[in-house]
């Protein structure tokens, strides 16, 4: 066994022990908000969780999970060992550290600053000083990732990259960038005002720079999902893959279109000019290309698993699907619930239609379809099918793990489509509290309970997905074999150069940036009297 097994389950473990805590945690929000609270409470301990839940799960929890499945796809696809080892452990801690770092004043009521840092409000320097350390352990990831394949097409040169590597190290490559726009607005607008060397902030500046980083994060985030589509679900229902170079144009596209597209977040504010956001709106809509090559391709690898299980029919097929399945069963889960997050996304990359949801409850129930929802389905996926690998025991609670994703496939629906209703109706979003004895909020009080239900749908979802993990851990030892990713249908022995290397692609997705992002950074940074006074939360500097 070449996997280093202690490295990535403590990334997994760690990953899911944080990611349990910020579902109790989104739980509670909803419910304090709805109707069925009806005792008062401090609405800054609401926003206190507001900034936990979503720091955890937009920075720690997927990124901690991109790296340790990326180890995992290294020394599996590679078939050697990992070169960096300890640098891989150092990186961990570092995450680790910068995630209590950063999450001590937010528990403290010293950084209720949000998700996106929301200036002129500044919080505790050490919650910006805990996301540093954070990208900057990610940083390590990437950079091993990049001096792995470097070794490995050195010692076989000519060959295709294993697509599993060449699809991980796009996400590597996505997210090293992606980070940079965050790492600017903390290290050059919100650090110093946060220690005290600074008294104003340019707001607008800080909020094209974390737009830098605020949508391509997502692309980084559905990297490990898309790899599970592309290199683990055909192999899991007995199939192949339907193209291999069809698989890589798709991580190529991600790689390169989802970068510029972060001011279509901006579309309200006036420090950006109509073009660049004309602008930024198309690119969002390129980013739909390789999603659509991707349900594409992964039907068309079902399909071919269903025939080589003897599916007859133009639509037969269908049922003869392994639907008993975990791993097919996510896949169609996460994919209906891809579909609908992706309709809604067309309302809110649209210049026009954007104006009648902003800042509601819609987009809340957007990005959670798509994150909660379609994403981390899939890392649950993941977490299945390599278990036995990383513990050397069998996962034999099949009939538990149906019952979850079906759970949490029915909760995620019940959560997120009354609040795109409630959106509809113009309900605002980051907001403790509402008064449902208001004639023009009352109608929306039914949608906002059922969101809860759906959130108590998820909690029962998660603790039966601990169960299933726990159980496998107590399972007896068994003997494995090699663990394999799914394989084309027509392996490819050579490819062109183009879609074995990202050289090109890389300087594509700087230089793409760099026009859509270079002039409104440099315009803002040399305007004059656009800073406004900080507001420190907490009482303090």
């Amino acid at each position: 066994m070449l996997i280093d097994r202690r490295l990535i389950l403590a990334h997994f473990w760690l990953a899911f022990a944080v990611f349990g805590l910020a579902i109790l945690l989104g739980a509670w929000q909803m419910f304090v908000r709805s109707p069925l609270n009806i005792w008062h409470f401090n609405p800054e301990l609401y926003y206190r969780a507001v900034t936990a839940h979503g720091s955890v799960m937009g920075y720690v929890f997927p990124t901690l999970i991109a790296m340790g499945f990326g180890y995992f796809i290294t020394e599996t696809a590679l078939e050697r060992p990992m070169i960096g080892r300890r640098w891989a452990w150092a990186s961990f801690l570092l995450v680790a550290i910068g995630a209590v770092v950063a999450m001590v004043p937010v528990s403290m009521g010293l950084a209720s600053v949000l998700y996106t840092f929301y200036p002129p409000m500044i919080g505790n320097p050490f919650y910006y000083i805990g996301i540093v350390l954070l990208v900057v352990g990610s940083w390590i990831w990437v950079a091993l990732t990049s001096i792995n394949l470097y070794a490995w097409k050195r010692a076989n040169p000519g060959k295709p990259i294993p697509l599993p590597m060449f699809a991980n190290t796009a996400g590597a490559y996505l997210w090293g960038w992606t980070a940079v726009g965050a790492a600017l607005e903390i290290l050059l607008q919100i650090l110093p005002a946060a220690l005290g060397l600074t008294s104003t902030i340019d707001a607008g500046l800080s909020r094209v720079l974390f737009s830098w980083t605020l949508h391509a994060i997502v692309y980084f985030w559905l990297m490990p999902t898309y790899i599970a589509y592309y290199t683990i679900f055909p192999r899991a229902i007995g199939g192949r893959i339907y193209s291999d170079p069809m698989a890589r144009i798709s991580f190529i596209l991600f790689l390169v279109v989802s970068m510029p597209i972060g001011v279509h977040h901006l579309f309200t504010d006036p420090q950006v000019g109509a073009g660049f956001k004309f602008m930024q709106s198309v690119f969002t809509g390129l980013v739909a290309l390789p999603t659509l090559l991707t349900v594409f391709t992964i039907c068309a690898s079902a399909e071919i698993a269903s025939r080589m299980r003897g599916g007859r029919g133009a639509f037969g097929w269908v049922s003869a699907l392994p639907w008993s399945n975990p791993i097919m069963l996510a896949t169609a889960l996460s994919l209906v619930m891809l579909g609908f997050g992706g309709a809604g996304g067309l309302i809110n990359m649209s210049y026009q239609l954007d104006s009648s949801i902003h800042n509601t409850q819609w987009v809340t129930g957007h990005f959670h379809l798509i994150f909660g929802g379609a994403i981390v389905i899939m890392y649950m996926a993941i977490a299945y099918d390599i278990w036995p690998q990383l513990t050397g025991r069998s996962l034999r609670s099949h009939g538990i793990m149906r019952t979850q994703l079906w759970l949490w496939f029915i909760g995620m629906i019940v959560t997120t489509f009354p609040w795109h209703y409630v959106g509809i109706l113009g309900m605002p979003r980051r907001m403790a509290f509402y008064d449902y004895a208001n004639p023009a909020v009352s109608p929306q009080a039914f949608s906002v309970t059922m969101s809860v239900v759906g959130g108590l749908i998820l909690v029962v979802s998660t603790v039966l997905f601990f169960v299933v993990l726990v159980r496998g851990q107590m399972a007896p030892k068994l003997t494995l074999e090699p663990y394999r990713f799914a394989v084309a249908v027509h392996q490819p022995a050579r490819l062109p150069i183009a879609l074995n290397s990202f050289g090109l692609w890389i300087a594509l997705m700087v230089g793409l940036t760099l026009v859509n992002y270079g002039y409104p950074i440099a315009q803002l940074a040399v305007l004059k009297q656009t800073s406004v006074p900080v507001v420190y939360v907490g009482g303090g500097k």
